[in-house]
């Protein structure tokens, strides 16, 4: 198994999505995707990139959502939303596009899908990481994340960390292209060993009949799924262990290399949110906390 690339309204509370209305979230993406799978205009070969100019002359922005909750997901009235879609409402406003348009994929497809021209940017809260960071340029974290187990009601295995998983053999779940298989491997678990599924609702169904003892995400993405959920829970938010210290990651928006003034006149943006708490307004009804605010940057993350 070749190893992954490592890893989601404003003022407006969108409906909570039963299991049901998510799966016919994701058929209907299926749907959008197949009716607008045209590529974008080829890359640009002006230093620092034409895109945005590009973008303001059509009035739309193609953006690559992976179907997560609460990151970017079809809600009960049949429309996108999630913490990154609406951020890029906001944030391309203000930019002068107007309309955001969605290109489902797979979450490791995003990058691979980025650079082939399928859309124009990568909004699925990507974490942040040095790999990514060599096929992609970031724009700065719009929010940082610990991480989460999805166990059976009452935590019988008692499994709080990933190296907990590892002590007790436990059977180990995790989403596809996700950062927790990097922390689970780091704590010394088998890659082999480790099931990986679509996403974190597949993650609960196969905790709560009993097929693994653990799946692991982010934390906001594990305690949306569990609410409602009358046979698992999550554990508390933790920090995986990379090079034996504590990791906190960040997660982004991803652009083209080339395409460096439409990252900067983003973050110029994403700037003036931060420091007017708008920022935390738009993400709070997905899930978000004060403490998930950060002033990380995409320079921090890549190691530079």
């Amino acid at each position: 198994m070749a190893p992954p690339n490592w890893h989601v309204r404003q003022n407006i509370r969108a409906p909570r999505p039963t299991r049901r209305s998510l799966l016919a979230g994701v058929a209907a993406l299926g749907a959008l995707g197949a009716a607008g799978c045209t590529r974008v205009a080829t890359a640009s070969t002006t230093p620092g990139g034409d895109l945005l100019d590009r973008l303001r002359a059509q009035g739309v922005v193609r953006l690559g959502i992976a179907g997560e909750i609460p990151f970017g997901y079809i809600d009960e009235d049949g429309h996108l939303t999630g913490e990154a879609p609406e951020l890029a409402r906001v944030v391309f406003k203000r930019l002068g596009v107007d309309e955001v348009q969605p290109v489902p994929t797979e979450f490791g497809s995003l990058i691979p899908g980025l650079n082939s021209q399928q859309f124009d940017v990568v909004a699925a809260g990507m974490y942040v990481n040095a790999e990514r960071c060599a096929q992609v340029i970031f724009a700065d974290p719009d929010h940082q994340m610990l991480n989460s187990f999805v166990v059976r009601k009452g935590n019988p295995e008692n499994l709080h960390t990933y190296q907990d998983v590892v002590e007790k053999k436990a059977r180990f779940a995790t989403g596809t292209g996700y950062a927790q298989i990097r922390y689970a491997v780091e704590a010394g678990y088998a890659q082999d060993d480790i099931l990986i599924v679509p996403d974190q609702v597949a993650g609960l169904n196969a905790v709560e009949a009993g097929r693994v003892d653990v799946f692991a995400g982010t934390a906001v993405t594990i305690r949306e799924v569990v609410k409602k959920s009358a046979k698992a829970e999550a554990t508390e938010p933790f920090a995986p262990l990379v090079d034996g210290k504590p990791h906190v990651d960040g997660g982004a928006f991803a652009f083209r290399p080339t395409e460096t003034a439409l990252r900067d006149a983003f973050n110029a943006e994403l700037r003036k949110l931060k420091e007017s708490g708008e920022l935390l307004r738009i993400l709070r009804p997905f899930g978000f906390t004060r403490s998930e605010m950060t002033d990380l940057t995409a320079k921090e993350l890549c190691g530079g």
